[in-house]
């Protein structure tokens, strides 16, 4: 089977790890099904398990890949919901300690076919096109649930999201801006920002620059760089919804007092359950909601994609074909 997968892993040369090759994929439950892909989307976590984080070595080779549109062996076209709960759990797997993405203990989607759970498929929903379905299961539906599930805000609200031009902070604005929110972005690159606001968002502030008023709810997905800021920018009662630390779990001030005198309410999240995924695909198709894609190519070319990832310079998702 054709794949782009970890060989090894390499923390300081991601991009040696990686190969685009036949490969012999590891198993998986009997009872799981066969999809045959037909798109799917790089997202940092990729880059992270070429890196050796969440991948140990006796799980290598692997395929990459957590996002993905393909078809199943009686022709239905289906988005792969791609949080895998263990055996036995029920309930919210995004709760289950013991649950995993595709690609970290079983094969994931960078390949011509992927197996899954038939629990785990949505339906693609008409009107959606495969390219832009493709970019959803991982960023997306993150983004879908922390503002939506969450952060409590609704029609009207404001809310900042920190790091304008990542993956979940780019569908946060258009998701949100959809829904009727009033939604501000914050980027150190000007550009990023003019971008976000072309996508829906109100305004757009330089990193740690004071907004004209606080906001009803924060997503938080930068960590230690950006942490203070959020804090100062939220209202009294607010909602901060952090969901990663790419800059760091650390940061140099908790802002305690703050949090606790003004009644803050600090909320996790991660990723999102099959039910949102499949709520947030029908709310993309009623509202013409399209993910913004870099680029699109075959996956025989996904190195020059995980080149552009890795060297950070795009805006929007890359998606590969196969």
């Amino acid at each position: 089977m054709f794949a782009a997968h970890a060989a090894r892993t390499d923390s300081a040369d991601p991009l040696s790890a990686l190969e685009i090759s036949d490969i012999v994929p590891a198993s998986t439950p009997a009872e799981w099904v066969s999809v045959r892909m037909k798109a799917a989307s790089l997202n940092h976590h990729d880059v992270w398990s070429l890196r050796g984080v969440g991948l140990s070595p006796e799980r290598l080779p692997m395929v990459l890949g957590c996002d993905g549109v393909g078809e199943t062996d009686d022709g239905r076209m289906v988005v792969l919901h791609t949080v895998i709960a263990s055996p036995g759990w029920t309930g919210d797997e995004t709760l289950d300690p013991k649950r995993s993405l595709l690609s970290e203990v079983y094969p994931g989607t960078l390949a011509e076919y992927v197996r899954i759970p038939a629990a785990n498929l949505v339906p693609l929903p008409e009107g959606l096109a495969v390219e832009h379905a493709a970019c959803v299961s991982t960023g997306w539906l993150t983004a879908y649930r922390m503002l939506f599930v969450q952060a409590g805000v609704k029609p009207g609200d404001s809310v900042l999201v920190q790091g304008a031009g990542g993956g979940v902070a780019t569908a946060a604005v258009q998701l949100g801006s959809a829904a009727g929110l009033r939604m501000f972005v914050t980027s150190r690159d000007e550009e990023r920002g003019r971008r976000a606001v072309e996508l829906g968002a109100e305004d757009a502030f330089g990193s740690a620059e004071r907004l004209p008023r606080r906001v009803d709810a924060v997503l938080e997905t930068v960590g230690a760089a950006t942490w203070s800021h959020s804090v100062k920018s939220l209202r009294p009662g607010g909602t901060i919804v952090i969901a990663g630390a790419t800059s760091g779990d650390a940061p140099d001030k908790a802002e305690l007092t703050r949090i606790f005198f003004q009644q803050m309410r600090i909320q996790g999240s991660t990723m999102g359950t099959r039910s949102e995924l499949e709520a947030l695909l029908s709310f993309m198709a009623s509202r013409r909601i399209e993910p913004v894609i870099d680029s699109v190519r075959p996956l025989s070319e996904a190195r020059g994609a995980f080149e552009r990832m890795i060297d950070g310079d795009l805006f929007g998702k890359l998606v590969l074909t196969m």
